[in-house]
């Protein structure tokens, strides 16, 4: 990847990582750089996508996000669930695409929320 400093994407937008493309039929595509900032198979403990959730709280707390309410509700509906003896997986599963899904807008809780989803995915 080519380094672009000051990036101003309209239209179209594809953002994966620290990378990201504008146009039609945009891909953005982060090569190995040593920095695994998603979950990339990695598995994770049901503590530390607790942790992960508390983050994520946290930063919808500080957004203008407009569903911010409802995502930290379903969000700390989540760490609960994650929290309990017997997480059911397919709770969470639908729960963190939910949470991907409603920030695509907002870069930096866009990539936490990815982050949770390959995490719970790796459970």
């Amino acid at each position: 990847m080519q380094r672009n400093n000051g990036i101003i994407a309209t239209g179209g937008s594809n953002v994966v990582g620290n990378a990201v493309a504008s146009g039609r039929d945009a891909s953005a595509e982060v090569r190995d750089s040593g920095l695994n900032q998603t979950g990339g198979g990695q598995q994770h403990s049901p503590q530390e996508i607790g942790d992960l959730l508390s983050r994520l709280i946290d930063e919808l707390g500080r957004s203008a996000h407009p569903d911010r309410a409802d995502l930290i509700e379903a969000a700390e509906d989540a760490r609960e669930e994650v929290a309990s003896p017997a997480p059911r997986k397919g709770k969470l599963k639908l729960i963190a695409t939910a949470l991907v899904g409603a920030v695509p807008g907002f870069t930096a809780l866009a990539a936490l929320a990815k982050t949770i989803e390959e995490a719970v995915h790796g459970l």
